[in-house]
């Protein structure tokens, strides 16, 4: 595995704290999330475990918020913001431009995870992950998810201003990829998570505390989707840096296309925010010409994701072939799957390939009222968020856990075996969810107790019994491999960041100077915002109708 040329001095060094605090609160919300996820495996084949968790669970919607908050948003995001600090700071070769930034960052963070916490155990906070009014939650709820978001904003003004020192001191040289992606990734995300902004700091946080009565529904969801589907992207980007920069080296060869890999981040600049509105297709007051737009905005946004496709796979197949793979299939033999770092991420790639073309499915108008609020929607789900980015974060950890320890990874082999036993698992799991959904098992639902299960969903129900309880198990295993790799582990770690060296990464080819800036493209995505929610807005602050809400407590 190859290192960075650049010497790692005691000053670049400082990002390992930081990094490491940032994956530990990640890991333990994972940990936290993976025990309601049970209880909703259960729930889903028809045998209710809930009562066996009270008092610290005392209702389904309840541990389905917990379950969700914890790990949509938090290991998600706490993750990929020590991921990228570390990355931004190897990649160039230089330390934070802040490192109290970036610990102001952190703490913020955490107390907003603090605050959303305790309401959410003390059952005053059950409205799920994407909290749609008039459900109601406690302001600690809503502030301390602001206070998230605060934190991201200032992760990436951190790495903005590490990037453009770096720039200073380099003019005329390219931007390494890893830290290319970072920058789009962040540069989607802080336009995107303006309508959160506005939806909690305008409306659900003043109705919460009582200063306004009432609410408008349908401009709050209007408002999160528009940084509801891109944050999407915050989460799989990540990713996509490691796959692109870091899959190949782990296989053994290069990126095959460092401009492909370019196009496919500015896409994702350009076509993510644009496309909220197929998230309600079914809700009423918004026109049938808009959605259309947003409709072909979530098809475009599915190209960036058929070249991820192509160059990933001609990477890891020309690396295969550099050691000594031959034949149509055979080369796969010449792929290090004994690397727990190498076979997560690709398992996680195996789980993204049906996600992304079931988001087609969603974004098709017509289709999507016969999948709409069944589990269906849920099966996706699990396999891009839950099986694509979290596969690839776990064995992200599987080489940097030992770069910042110094211990080696504890378990190799049972390390090689917990990605598959997890994606076998989430196979089942989320096949079996597709099916039900078009057999209109509903989602968000008490099934184990609801009076109209259907007898043509138990067969189904039965492998949701293998499926659920197999990525439960897979994820204990993931548990104690970190664990044991931290108090167990006595042998030196042997790792080394798998980052191309400055200059490496596809120094055969010839990157244009458009794909190295961003102007253009920052202008492209907001005239692709205004013209998907421009009318939007308009129609909807034209014609508002507000109701009084009520608590989210069950």
């Amino acid at each position: 595995m190859a290192t960075v040329s650049a010497e790692v001095t005691p000053e670049v060094r400082t990002i390992h704290r930081l990094t490491a605090a940032f994956i530990a609160v990640a890991i333990v919300a994972l940990a936290i999330a993976n025990v309601p996820a049970l209880f909703q495996a259960f729930d889903r084949a028809g045998i209710n475990l809930y009562p066996y968790a009270r008092p610290v669970i005392r209702t389904y919607y309840q541990g389905l918020t917990i379950h969700g908050v914890m790990n949509v948003l938090v290991w998600t995001i706490f993750f990929l913001s020590g991921f990228f600090s570390f990355v931004t700071v190897y990649a160039l070769g230089r330390p934070l431009a802040s490192m109290r930034l970036g610990w102001a960052a952190f703490w913020i963070m955490l107390a907003g995870l603090v605050m959303a916490l305790i309401p959410i155990f003390a059952n005053t906070a059950t409205v799920l992950y994407t909290f749609y009014p008039p459900l109601k939650a406690s302001p600690l709820f809503y502030i301390g998810l602001t206070l998230i978001v605060v934190g991201t904003w200032l992760i990436g003004w951190n790495i903005l201003q590490t990037w453009r020192g770096w720039r200073r001191d380099n003019p005329g040289e390219r931007t390494p990829l890893a830290v290319f992606g970072t920058l789009a990734t962040y540069a989607l995300w802080t336009i995107a998570s303006v309508g959160l902004a506005i939806e909690m700091l305008v409306f659900l946080i003043p109705w919460s505390l009582g200063v306004t009565e009432t609410i408008d529904p349908l401009l709050s969801r209007t408002l999160f989707w528009f940084t509801g589907h891109p944050i999407v992207y915050f989460w799989l980007l990540p990713a996509y840096v490691s796959w692109y920069t870091m899959v190949p080296r782990l296989a053994g060869g290069r990126l095959f296309s460092e401009p492909m890999a370019r196009i496919a981040f500015l896409l994702f600049v350009l076509y993510s925010i644009p496309v909220g509105l197929h998230h309600q297709f079914s809700d009423p007051g918004l026109g049938g010409g808009i959605k259309l737009v947003h409709t072909f905005m979530t098809f475009a946004v599915f190209f960036p994701s058929l070249l991820t496709y192509f160059n990933i796979s001609a990477s890891i197949e020309t690396a295969a072939r550099l050691n000594g793979g031959t034949g149509w299939i055979r080369w796969v033999r010449n792929l290090p799957w004994g690397n727990p770092a190498f076979t997560g991420q690709v398992m996680g790639m195996f789980l993204f390939v049906p996600g992304g073309i079931g988001g087609l499915t969603n974004a098709s108008y017509n289709v999507n009222q016969a999948v709409h609020n069944t589990t269906w929607v849920v099966g996706h789900f699990h396999l891009t968020v839950g099986g694509a980015v979290t596969l690839t974060f776990m064995a992200t950890t599987y080489w940097l856990i030992p770069y910042l320890t110094g211990r080696a990874l504890w378990g190799r082999r049972l390390a090689v075996a917990q990605p598959i036993i997890f994606f076998v698992g989430m196979t089942i799991w989320s096949e079996t969810m597709h099916r039900l959904g078009l057999e209109y098992m509903p989602r968000r639902t008490f099934l184990s107790q609801a009076p109209y299960a259907q007898g043509e969903w138990d067969l189904e129900r039965i492998l949701l019994l293998i499926g659920g309880p197999t990525m439960f198990v897979a994820g204990v295993l993931y548990f104690v491999i970190i664990i044991m790799t931290l108090v167990a582990s006595r042998q030196p770690a042997r790792v080394q960041v798998p980052l191309p060296r400055p200059g490496e990464e596809g120094s055969h080819e010839r990157v244009p100077k458009l794909l190295d800036s961003w102007r253009p493209w920052l202008i492209g995505s907001a005239v692709l915002i205004a013209i998907a929610y421009l009318p939007v807005f308009t129609h909807l602050l034209r014609n508002v109708s507000s109701v009084p809400g009520f608590a989210g407590i069950w």
